[in-house]
């Protein structure tokens, strides 16, 4: 494997395949595959990752655990003033037509399949996200809330990106 492809993913890899754009995602708990090119299931507990539709491995990505990126969506719902679990699809019947917020394409989607979201969906959440970090960045010692900002910024590169290469944000 070439050191492009090991660039910031420390242990046990596996090339993961979607349609259009191959990546490497770090593998923890799961067997030993020989097929390198073997996609990762939901059932490995490896994870997702939210990434260009560009065809380039060497695009910004961001990647968590599912639980991670439940914890992620809850917080961002909380930051949008809703639980998560109230609304249909997460445990509750609440409509996501009663919530206005630009968000709703990331934090209403299944976590590693559906459609992908668009360079203009992806650009209609940059200017929210931006003032979640805003509102949070000030001298916050808190080891959670630094975690989730710095996944807001990671995921705004991300989305940058997609709207500056006008092409779609793929969940994987």
């Amino acid at each position: 494997m070439d050191a492009v492809a090991l660039r910031g993913y420390p242990g046990r890899l596996r090339r993961r395949h979607h349609a259009s754009h191959p990546k490497i995602i770090p593998v923890a708990d799961t067997p030993r595959h020989d097929d390198p090119g073997l996609r990762a299931s939901k059932g490995d507990k490896v994870g997702l990752m939210l990434f260009p539709g560009d065809d380039d491995v060497a695009s910004p990505d961001i990647s968590w655990s599912y639980t991670g990126f439940s914890m992620f969506r809850k917080w961002l719902a909380q930051a949008e003033g809703f639980r998560l679990a109230e609304m249909d699809g997460f445990g509750g019947d609440r409509q996501w037509c009663s919530v206005s917020t630009t968000l709703a394409p990331l934090l209403n989607h299944p976590d590693d399949d559906g459609p992908d979201l668009a360079p203009a969906q992806c650009a209609a959440m940059l200017p929210r996200l931006e003032t979640i970090i805003d509102q949070h960045q000030h001298g916050d010692s808190d080891p959670v809330l630094r975690r989730r900002i710095e996944d807001v910024s990671q995921l705004i590169t991300v989305l940058r990106f997609c709207v500056d290469e006008d092409v779609e944000l793929i969940f994987g």
